[in-house]
């Protein structure tokens, strides 16, 4: 496994993975794209030019998927007129830089020389990040560790529970992957705080 992020001279980090491991981060992230791409906007019904301009054309209600509803929290629960016209002029934009970010951990795997499709044996993929790249990933490993958490099903305090599953529940699996994206979320963080 992975040592996770190192903090490098002069700023920013670096980290070492295995070809599996880097073709697993872009899986990841590339799940997270699909689904935040997934869902269309609602009709453009304004004839307001500035509202053209600027596209406020998100959705007004709360997403069907519960991953994407922990993703974008109704801002004002108790007031569904102000909620729908906040998504409205905030999720499209909140989607596409989410989006944008997962990509960016794509494209720097690949750049990095992870393989369209990976079938090398004993390939290192070597990462380099600058400050802003780095919090760029740290966002989308939190986007990403929310979206398992939602799909697992897990709450606070219940570490027992997934640690006492059998190997071969694939659930399991799945929750040491989490796991795994917490580890690298939290070295990250450490590399930039040192």
């Amino acid at each position: 496994m992975s040592e996770g992020f190192q903090r490098r001279r002069g700023g920013g980090v670096v980290a070492t993975f295995t070809g599996f491991e880097a073709d697993l981060l872009r899986s990841l992230a590339s799940q997270l794209v699909e689904l935040l791409r997934n869902e269309v906007a609602a009709p453009r019904t304004s004839d307001d030019p500035l509202e053209q301009l600027l596209d406020f054309s998100g959705p007004t209600s709360e997403p069907d998927d519960p991953v994407l509803a922990r993703l974008f929290p109704t801002a004002y629960p108790d007031d569904e007129e102000a909620a729908g016209e906040f998504r409205r002029f905030t999720e499209g934009a909140l989607r596409d830089h989410k989006a944008q970010g997962a990509v960016q951990i794509i494209e720097s795997l690949e750049e990095a020389g992870l393989p369209p499709e990976l079938g090398e044996d004993g390939l290192i993929v070597d990462i380099e990040l600058d400050r802003g790249d780095a919090m760029t990933w740290m966002k989308s490993f939190t986007d990403i560790r929310l979206a398992l958490a939602t799909r697992l099903g897990v709450e606070e305090g219940d570490e027992d529970y997934w640690l006492s599953l059998p190997d071969d529940e694939p659930r399991a699996n799945v929750y040491d992957i989490y796991q795994w994206v917490g580890y690298l979320q939290e070295t990250l963080v450490d590399g930039l705080s040192h």
